[in-house]
Order: structure tokens, then C-alpha cells, then sequence
């Protein structure tokens, strides 16, 4: 198993390119399955859950090869229908397959889905969606199966925004008779994104990134060659390094119109924040201000950001109360930053950081995919070194980054333990 060790108290300089989007790319993979025939999918990023993903797509009887960050899926041969708790266990994205082969076969047998302990993450909207679009649903022995002769399509409205149940009922909803509404709809660059491959392989979706999709059925998709976009939750990320080491960095493949939120509280909090050739400058000040922040659904405060931008506030002057709406158990990363010296209190779903002026290094544990980002940033600021282990959690969302970091002047080794 690797860790990463870590000297801190460097400024970050220098450039940095942002990979390919994770949360993107993984639909993008899923919607595949609708159409025989062959992909090309460029920008894709090298990351555990892609790997799984296409370990899934291989077991069902697509051929997949990859060139650097360009993937070619073959779906033509695509012929099983069953996605098994072996290959789904470590990742919830694995459940969107299942309306893709339903609309695709008129079946399919999928394992329920695991991922990060972040709280729980219930698929109920997916499977009320399917059965709104006319499918007949049975849970056995852990796994959900679906049948349906013909999806016809209809007027979904979601209890809450869910990024995975709009994705979901979204690629399923293409192949249906007639025209379904998608209500309460998440609003994601991502999902925006996936409509935008769903139309260029020939489906009609109108509203993508409103809060409600209009998608009018069609017999038949047909196979594209793809960009997925930039990943803004690593582009949020190297902002947040450069900020908390009072760093200068230029950011490249990014869209900061999908930070909006992550940057007005940047700002708040003293950063500067230039945007100029689609080049992304983002300087520390010499003393970060307090900022309360709640995340909320896109287009607020991004959830995936919650914990960088605690370590963030660690070392801010005054105290901030950070309120996290989403999900549950997202303050994992709490006890390992106060390792570091931070000063937090959780009180129900807030944490309130009171800034001290130094975090000292320390052996921390990650904990989840962000918390682990959160100890690297802790980690870049703090005075000593600093040990993170466990960090494959890491390796699912961010491609390479302790090289990128370390292209920054960061002082950042990954060894085996």
C-alpha cells in the first residue's frame, strides 16, 4: 500500500493542466452501452473508478483499448446484462448501467453499488424512475433486477436533486417511446455534458443543467467520438493549494464558470483570482480571512469542496462555520486535520474552524476521496512533514497529483509502506 510524505511550508509557483473529468467521463462510459458500435472518448482521466468502469463495460462484452487519455470502446459485441457485485462492490457509478442495458436489451441484472463511506446514498430515485418509465423491478440476493418490454416515456420528479438519478434516467429515457420530464432535475456541468454526448448520438434532450430535462425518445443512437471536459473539482483543488500556501499558480484546462460558487468564497476570503487567454492565475494572500460556507446542490457550494476548504480555514484569521447540507458523514476528515493542530468543533451538521497561525505536520489517515485532498492541502501548509496513509481513496478522483503538486515546487513523494 502507498503514502504520501510530504515537507511543507513551500509556496506553490508554476503552471498546472486539470485532467479529465471523473464524474464526467464515468456516465459518458455508461452511455455507450445504448448504441452498437464504436467510441472514441478523449481527456479521460487515469483513475481507479474509470478502470472499474471499464472492467464493467469488458465483463458485459464490450472490447475496450486505450491510448494515453484517449479510450476506444467497442460496444458492438455487447451482450451480457449482468454487472456483478465482484466488479460494482467499490463503486456506486456501477448502478448507472442498469437503464442503459434495460433500454438497450429489455433487461438487466446489477449488483447494488458501494463507493465511499460518506454517508448514505440511497438509490430509491433511480429505481422510481424506472418504474415510473415502465419497467418491473425485483431486489434478490443484493442485486436489482429490471425487465421491461418497451419504456414509454413520462413526468419523473425527484424528491431532491440527485446528480446519479438525472444521469441515470436521463441515458434510459432516450431510448423510450414518447417524451419523459425530468423534475427537480440536478443541474451539474457533468450532466450537461453527458446531454451533450447523448445528442451528438442522436438523442433529443432539451434543459440539460435546468432543473427540468426534456428528452423526446427516439428508436435508435448511434456512436461518437467525445471530449469529456475538465474536472472542476481538481481545478477547485489547485486553488485551494495555491491560496493556502500563499502561492502564485496558473491553471490551464479548466472552466472557472463551474467554480463560481468555490470562487466568490476564495475571494471573500483575500484571494486573487484572474482569468485571462482561458489561463486561470490564482494568488495567495499573505493573511486568509474566516469565511462561513454551506454546501448546497450545484450551482452553490460544492460538497466536493467542503473538506480543502476546511483545511482552507484552518489557518485563517478568525473563525468560520462550514455547514454541510449534502451528505451525512462528510466530516471524517475532522479528527485527522485536528492531528495537525486545527482547531474544529463539529456541532450537528456544521464544523466551526477557529484559525490558528501554523498547522504542524503529522501521520494522518485518509479517510475518503476529498478528506485525502483535504490532508494534502493541511499537509502543504504545515510546518514538518506529513505522513497520509490509506491513499488509495486518492487514486479514484485525482490523476497523478502529487506529481502535478510537485511540479509546483511542492516537496511530495509517494513511497510504499
Amino acid at each position: 500500500m502507498d503514502k504520501l510524505i510530504i515537507n511543507g511550508g513551500r509556496k506553490l509557483k508554476g503552471d498546472v493542466s486539470v485532467s479529465g473529468s471523473k464524474n464526467a467521463a464515468l456516465p459518458i462510459f455508461v452511455a455507450t452501452i445504448l448504441a452498437p458500435g464504436k467510441f472514441e472518448i478523449s481527456n479521460v482521466p487515469f483513475l481507479r473508478d474509470i478502470n472499474t468502469t471499464i472492467k464493467v463495460l469488458d465483463s458485459l462484452g464490450a472490447r475496450i483499448e486505450g491510448n494515453g487519455n484517449v479510450v476506444r470502446i467497442d460496444t458492438t459485441g455487447l451482450n451480457n446484462v449482468e454487472a456483478t457485485y465482484e466488479l460494482v462492490k467499490t463503486m456506486r457509478a456501477s448502478v448507472l448501467v442498469l437503464g442503459p442495458l434495460l433500454a438497450r436489451h429489455g433487461r438487466a441484472r446489477v449488483s447494488l453499488p458501494g463507493g465511499c463511506a460518506i454517508g448514505a446514498r440511497p438509490i430509491d430515485q433511480h429505481l422510481k424512475g424506472l418504474k415510473a418509465l415502465g419497467a418491473e423491478i425485483r431486489l434478490e440476493h443484493g442485486y436489482v433486477e429490471a425487465t421491461a418490454k418497451k419504456l414509454k416515456g413520462t413526468r419523473i420528479n425527484f424528491d431532491m436533486p440527485t446528480v446519479g438519478g438525472t444521469e441515470h434516467l436521463m441515458m434510459t429515457a432516450t431510448l423510450a417511446k414518447g417524451v419523459t420530464l425530468l423534475e427537480n432535475a440536478a443541474r451539474e456541468p457533468e450532466i450537461v455534458d453527458l446531454a451533450n454526448m447523448l445528442n451528438l448520438m442522436g438523442a433529443q434532450i432539451e434543459g440539460a443543467g435546468t432543473d427540468t430535462i426534456r428528452i423526446e425518445g427516439v428508436k435508435e443512437l448511434s456512436p461518437v467520438d467525445y471530449r469529456v471536459m475538465p474536472d472542476r473539482i481538481e481545478a477547485g483543488t489547485f486553488m485551494v493549494a495555491a491560496a493556502i500556501t500563499g502561492g502564485d499558480v496558473r491553471i490551464s484546462n479548466m472552466q472557472l464558470e463551474h467554480l463560481d460558487a468555490l470562487v466568490f468564497k476564495l475571494q471573500d476570503a483575500g484571494v486573487e483570482i484572474l482569468n485571462k487567454d482561458g489561463i486561470v492565475r490564482v494568488k495567495g494572500p499573505k493573511k486568509l480571512r474566516s469565511i462561513n460556507i454551506k454546501t448546497r446542490p450545484y450551482p452553490g457550494f460544492p460538497t466536493d469542496m467542503q473538506a480543502q476548504f476546511m483545511a482552507l480555514m484552518c489557518i485563517a484569521d478568525g473563525a468560520s462555520v462550514i455547514a454541510e447540507n449534502i451528505f451525512e458523514n462528510r466530516f471524517m476528515h475532522v479528527s485527522e486535520l485536528i492531528r495537525f493542530g486545527a482547531d474544529i468543533t463539529i456541532d450537528g451538521k456544521s464544523a466551526i474552524v477557529k484559525g490558528i497561525k501554523k498547522l504542524s505536520g503529522a501521520p494522518v489517515m485518509a479517510t475518503d476521496l476529498r478528506a485525502s485532498a483535504s490532508l494534502i492541502l493541511a499537509g502543504l501548509a504545515a510546518e514538518g512533514q506529513t505522513e497520509i496513509t490509506r491513499i488509495y481513496h486518492l487514486d479514484r478522483g485525482y490523476e497523478a497529483i502529487e506529481k502535478k503538486l510537485a511540479g509546483l515546487g511542492a516537496d511530495i513523494v509517494r513511497v510504499k509502506e
